[in-house]
């Protein structure tokens, strides 16, 4: 059996659906889109182009409703680039006539801007030092990664609560997520002490918790590409080639 067949061939795109001509199924696809996308442009803003917060929130959702607006995101060709390369290509012109023109332009088509939450953007790049500009590309990949992996974590949180399961994603949020630093983690036997279970449910909750993350993670990695093609190549740089 190849390596593909451990990736869910699910054919729901939202990227392709950002083109569908019913109006409320667009709007929904590019919701999703946008909120796999919008951090790590507004982030990009900021370091890149050296936006102040105020002016980097407009540029982020004037970006995505001029997008959508103007349809520049059906250009998009699979063969000659993965969509994040594409995206940032896209980003970069914008910001570089806005730069220009040096004013803020109106949101076009009517388009109700998201509620994004940028705050907790802005405090995540506190410390943070521009990118050099040969590391851009993996700067704004990293980004995108990273909020993927928020947005399947909220989705794991919301699927335990609803079957049932929020101990075990409290078990997986207290021992994967609360301890940056290895050093610091509680061992198997501390996390049975305090959840009052024994530790052989400790590992089989970790286990089926992790399991289920990472299809959630590529169920809203699907989302965002185009084909199956570009989804296999983007979940093995998700992963690493030993996990494909």
């Amino acid at each position: 059996m190849s390596d593909d067949s451990r990736f869910p061939l699910t054919r729901i795109s939202w990227l392709a659906g950002t083109s569908n001509p019913d109006p409320e199924a667009r709007q929904l696809a590019w919701d999703c889109l946008v909120r796999a996308y919008w951090k790590p442009a507004y982030k990009y803003l900021r370091l890149r182009w050296r936006c102040d917060p105020e002016r980097a929130q407009d540029w982020t959702q004037d970006f995505f409703a001029r997008a959508l607006e103007k349809g520049f995101l059906a250009d998009f060709d699979p063969s000659k680039a993965r969509f994040r390369t594409f995206l940032r290509t896209c980003l970069d012109g914008f910001a570089s006539n806005l730069h220009q023109a040096d004013k803020a332009q109106k949101r076009g088509g009517g388009v109700a801007p998201l509620s994004l939450d940028f705050d907790s953007a802005e405090g995540e790049l506190t410390g943070t030092t521009p990118p050099a500009p040969d590391a851009l590309d993996a700067y704004f990949h990293r980004e995108w990664m990273k909020s993927l992996f928020e947005l399947a974590v909220s989705d794991l949180q919301a699927a335990c609560d609803a079957e049932g399961k929020a101990r075990h994603f409290a078990v997986f949020r207290r021992y994967d997520l609360e301890a940056p630093d290895r050093s610091e983690r509680l061992t198997y036997a501390d996390l049975a002490t305090e959840f009052g279970i024994p530790q052989t449910q400790v590992t089989n909750w970790l286990h089926a918790t992790r399991a289920r993350l990472r299809e959630l993670l590529l169920a809203r990695l699907r989302q965002v590409c185009m084909d199956d093609a570009e989804f296999r190549a983007e979940a093995r740089s998700l992963f690493g080639g030993d996990q494909a």
